[in-house]
């Protein structure tokens, strides 16, 4: 039987961005549906929130996005244990460092690439959150209430020489979500990408790449600007794109997503085509 509380699924839980937000969510009293590949991360993101006894219940879904499989499964999965879906945290994601740990200062150059890669990344990074989309979608149009939130990157990391993988693959992800949000106008779902605005301290960065972390952003920015998208006061924002170290917890929550949002998709930066009428 479906509770009061919202629920929400999050990819890429188990660790990093993922993880943050699903303890966050759960300690705003959220029930949440941690979806991850890594079992055994899994469990000790199970540990860390029975240790903070949230308000919110937590489910756990071992699968690999990279499967066609896993959505329906995970979607059923859910409405089974909580019989509803109000929010979907699109944040799972494969990095370079899995490619090559030094990846930074010794670059990927996109003819060094194999197909087998490119398929990898794409499937993760881009696909995985359109399926998941298209798995909750028809559930949230049904009750005329939800929030899809992308956690892509930064524009300078699409467009970086040597990140072919990730920053095109993040890029689709993004154009994705934008198209989501336009073809979910006026259901009552919204469609907005987060972002942290930097490097971050997750596993997505080896160890190797930086020499001091506590320079990096902490996954747990995310949480804020996500609490308030997910809440009635954000029910009329849709197709926009927050950077979430730029936002001010001493600014009303609207003034603060203002500050640090723009369009979706670098859709304030572009030329619009020309088209007959």
């Amino acid at each position: 039987m479906a509770s009061d509380r919202q629920t929400a699924i999050v990819t890429g839980a188990g660790s990093g961005i993922g993880r943050a937000i699903a303890l966050g969510l759960l300690g705003a009293g959220v029930d949440v549906a941690a979806v991850d590949r890594e079992e055994a991360w899994l469990g000790t993101l199970t540990e860390a929130a029975a240790a903070a006894r949230p308000a919110g219940a937590l489910q756990t879904i071992a699968a690999d996005l990279s499967h066609p499989d896993s959505f329906a499964r995970i979607v059923s999965g859910v409405l089974a244990r909580f019989g509803k879906i109000d929010v979907l945290v699109n944040n799972a994601g494969v990095g370079q460092g899995a490619i090559r740990a030094d990846q930074r200062r010794n670059p990927i150059r996109f003819w060094e690439i194999t197909p087998e890669q490119w398929s990898r990344f794409v499937a993760v990074n881009a696909t995985a959150p359109l399926m998941m989309a298209r798995a909750v979608a028809p559930h949230m149009i049904e009750r005329k209430r939800g929030r899809i939130v992308g956690v892509t990157t930064s524009l300078g990391t699409m467009i970086r020489g040597g990140y072919t993988l990730y920053g095109a693959s993040k890029a689709a992800a993004e154009a994705a979500h934008a198209v989501m949000a336009a073809d979910l106008a006026g259901t009552g779902v919204t469609v907005n990408v987060l972002v942290p605005g930097g490097m971050t301290d997750t596993r997505i960065i080896p160890e190797a790449e930086v020499a001091a972390r506590e320079k990096l952003i902490r996954p747990e920015v995310m949480v804020p600007p996500l609490l308030w998208l997910i809440s009635d006061a954000a029910r009329d924002v849709t197709a926009r794109r927050f950077l979430a170290v730029h936002w001010d917890a001493t600014m009303p929550p609207a003034q603060a997503a203002e500050k640090c949002g723009a369009p979706i998709a670098w859709t304030s930066i572009g030329v619009l085509p020309i088209e007959p009428d």
